[in-house]
């Protein structure tokens, strides 16, 4: 039996088994969730926050006194993998999905949790996911269309610059946020001297860097998964590239500094999530996540920690167990964390699923990311 074979008919059988816990007055959720392949970092992260939310939520009595039952299944980092587990976690008529964190993997699972009516809290960061008026579909963490404004606007104002080299992964992730950038880079006037493709899972960056080198551009823009950031952040370093590095979430964020070492060193990014912020809430998460799991949790550990605190939320809003009406409630929704301490910061979620809250910009100094400033809610 091969492997991924035998994955999938583990994963069956642990869907198989959930299926029946709404009977039995608990809340299913399944988590699609990158647990292996090159998304492994993301989907871990995002299945151990989910795990840490479910546990005190439990400890506390559950939501509404019905205890959760959560299903982890990989996706193996694949999205043709990832429909055909979504297909089998919707036949068991969940309460709602979590996941996936790949934008790819979202975007062919979201229009089945549709169809079946089911909220999907997702951690996928493409623009264009929640502009498809899908009204199933919530992220926990920023869209590219909130991120890339204020990233470009520091830069352009902050940065001064004139010029700049792109580097992007190519899957739906790196180009929606290439589209994204560039339309603000052209709003601000920025020229782009580079504008380079790169692969997911790619190990040699060499040439890359000898672009930007070559083209000297006065700020260097990154957007690649976290492993693909790390190797870049060593070999732009290596080339002696002067420009500032600045990127979002994923170029700085831990897992990032823990693989690049001094490589990391003054690079510069917009954080929605970060356990680093001047915010005692999550300081705190940051605290139990670690005495958990025994490492610093990265922007997905998050994301999976307030995707079952958005779902307990609403269902308390509701005040009872109604998959039906999950969605509806929670568009429009504002969650204060002085009221529901687990949404961490205060948040709104709009008509289409997006989130407004505040947000950071972030620096590695000396391997740690520091905040420099927080930035305010789009709307206030």
């Amino acid at each position: 039996m091969s492997l991924s074979f035998a994955l999938a008919a583990l994963s069956a059988a642990l869907l198989a088994a959930a299926a029946p816990a709404r009977a039995d007055g608990t809340i299913n959720l399944i988590d699609l969730a990158e647990l292996s392949g090159s998304g492994a970092t993301v989907g871990t992260n995002f299945k151990n926050g989910v795990d840490l939310a479910v546990e005190e939520i439990n400890a506390k009595g559950g939501i509404l006194g019905a205890k959760i039952v959560v299903t982890h299944v990989d996706t193996q980092s694949n999205a043709g993998v990832a429909k055909g587990q979504a297909e089998k976690a919707l036949d068991s008529a969940p309460y709602a999905l979590l996941g996936p964190g790949y934008s790819g993997s979202v975007k062919v699972v979201a229009p089945l949790a549709a169809e079946a009516r089911v909220t999907e809290i997702m951690g996928g960061e493409a623009a264009d996911l929640t502009r498809a008026g899908n009204a199933f579909l919530f992220r926990t963490s920023f869209g590219q269309q909130s991120s890339m404004p204020k990233i470009a606007k520091y830069i352009a104002e902050t940065l001064k610059a004139k010029t700049a080299a792109v580097v992007y992964v190519n899957n739906d992730f790196g180009k929606g946020g290439h589209d994204a950038i560039l339309k603000e880079f052209a709003a601000r006037g920025i020229k782009v001297l580079v504008d380079d493709s790169t692969e997911a899972g790619q190990a040699d960056f060499a040439a890359d860097a000898l672009k930007v080198k070559t083209a000297n551009p006065d700020v260097v823009f990154i957007y690649l998964n976290e492993e693909e950031s790390a190797r870049i952040l060593k070999e732009l370093r290596k080339a002696d590239v002067k420009a500032p590095l600045v990127g979002e979430t994923t170029l700085i964020g831990q897992k990032v500094i823990e693989l690049a070492g001094d490589a990391a060193n003054g690079a510069l990014g917009h954080v929605g999530l970060t356990t680093d912020a001047p915010v005692p809430a999550l300081r705190a998460y940051r605290d139990k996540f670690m005495a958990k799991y025994n490492y610093v949790p990265d922007h997905n550990g998050i994301k999976g920690y307030l995707a079952v605190y958005m779902i307990k939320a609403a269902t308390e809003k509701m005040g009872k167990l109604d998959a039906k009406n999950l969605a509806a409630t929670l568009h429009g929704l504002t969650i204060s964390a002085d009221k529901e301490p687990g949404i961490l910061m205060d948040v709104t979620i709009d008509e289409h699923g997006d989130l407004d809250r505040e947000s950071f910009l972030g620096e590695v100094v000396d391997g740690k990311q520091v905040i420099k400033e927080v930035l305010p809610k789009l709307k206030n």
